[in-house]
């Protein structure tokens, strides 16, 4: 039996933050209906690097594995209907909805409450759902740009560098997925469902406990210079660093034990922790011009034997066929009923009672509606006039290859 088997999450939420935090739910066994638009959910259209797919493309497939498809229009009175009917069956309800939108279309905590007392409501806003940011995007690269993150790396004068990933929809996923599970926990105590916030916002500047701390707390400013490194509150050597033949990832190294596998007794003059900081511009420019000399293989080999902290820098390819990732099965491979064998990230934990897997594969768009509503005790009959007043989109189920 999976974690979460025998709850039902109704998952209205688009693009990354609110599906990945729904798939989460659904990787511990929770049945997730993805309650979608006729037109489907807004990612479907949206391919991350133009990765289209046949049917779905692998924006979406890589967001909505193991949960069911229902299409409905909620903007009509027969569809609004049938949500409130499908909440009543509910456990949790996950929305990232414009901040009014779910008032509009009456799926907001007060209204789905009323329905079932003892629902557990995520809401994930980009800055919160009220106050002088309320109405203003919340997309990734703005916050990461907002959180002060940005200014711990880089040159002086030169434009900061946001992660090339989505981080902060990542903060917020995990964020609603843990604000689920708490919720559901108080629930199982007392019988008493409740209203879950989350805003991107307060994500990002959480993850930063103790860069932030650092500042708040200690007063230290943070100062970006002109040699190699990655992080202001990191004493130096800290980054990646170019090789006589590509990069290498350093951390955490002694200046001693450098300037002996170096032979540049020029780096012997500095002690970590009394110059990691001072002198940090110094001590990389130095780290910089001897790690030019070698092969980034021939680094690792020494470096390593001698316990420097020091690593490879991959491209996705290369980590696709590390020995390490392969050990961890940190990838889950599977059939696609329309995409074919596909390749997607795993799972992050491992519970040892209770495996995770693909059981489903992420659908298509209105694939369970018929399935769905017959289980919600609908005929034949009302699910075809239904879906002849194009209340649903009832698709026809994906020939399916055995996972």
């Amino acid at each position: 039996m999976k974690v979460l088997e025998g709850i039902r999450v109704l998952d209205l939420s688009i693009a990354m933050s609110g599906p990945f935090a729904a798939m989460k739910l659904a990787d511990l066994g929770a049945d997730v209906i993805k309650v979608e638009p006729p037109g489907g959910e807004w990612q479907r259209h949206a391919a991350a690097g133009g990765a289209r797919g046949n049917e779905v493309n692998a924006s979406f497939l890589s967001l909505n594995r193991n949960k069911r498809s229902l299409s409905i229009d909620l903007k009509s009175e027969a569809g609004g209907r049938l949500l409130r009917d499908l909440v009543a069956t509910a456990d949790v309800f996950l929305q990232n909805y414009r901040p009014g939108v779910a008032q509009r279309l009456g799926v907001d905590y007060e209204t789905l409450s009323a329905v079932k007392p003892d629902l557990v409501y995520v809401s994930i806003s980009g800055y919160g759902e009220t106050g002088p940011y309320a109405r203003r995007p919340g997309q990734d690269v703005l916050l990461q740009a907002m959180s002060g993150a940005l200014f711990s790396a880089g040159r002086p004068g030169e434009p900061p560098t946001p992660a090339p990933y989505f981080l902060v929809d990542a903060f917020a996923a995990y964020s609603a997925f843990e604000g689920a599970l708490a919720a559901l926990f108080h629930r199982q105590r007392t019988g008493e469902g409740q209203l879950v916030q989350v805003n991107m916002l307060d994500a990002i500047i959480a993850a930063q406990m103790q860069e932030i701390s650092v500042r708040t707390v200690g007063g230290v400013p943070q100062t970006r210079g002109e040699a190699i490194h990655a992080h202001s509150y990191i004493r130096a050597p800290y980054g990646i660093f170019p090789t006589g033949d590509g990069y290498l990832a350093l951390s955490f190294a002694e200046p001693a034990v450098l300037a002996r596998l170096m032979e540049d007794p020029r780096l012997a003059a500095y002690e970590a922790e009394r110059d990691g900081f001072r002198e940090r511009e110094a001590i990389s420019t130095l780290v910089e011009e001897n790690l030019r000399k070698r092969t980034t293989a021939e680094w690792i080999e020494e470096l390593g034997a001698a316990g420097v902290w020091c690593g490879p820098v991959y491209g996705y390819d290369d980590l696709l066929t590390d020995p390490q990732v392969l050990h961890n099965g940190s990838f889950v491979t599977y059939d696609h009923p329309t995409e074919g064998t596909v390749t997607t990230p795993g799972f992050p934990f491992k519970l040892s009672r209770s495996a995770q897997a693909v059981d489903r594969p992420a659908p298509v768009n209105g694939e369970h509606s018929h399935e769905v509503l017959r289980e919600l005790g609908l005929s034949e009959d009302r699910i075809d006039r239904l879906a002849k007043d194009q209340v649903i989109v009832r698709a026809r189920p994906a020939a399916r290859n055995p996972l």
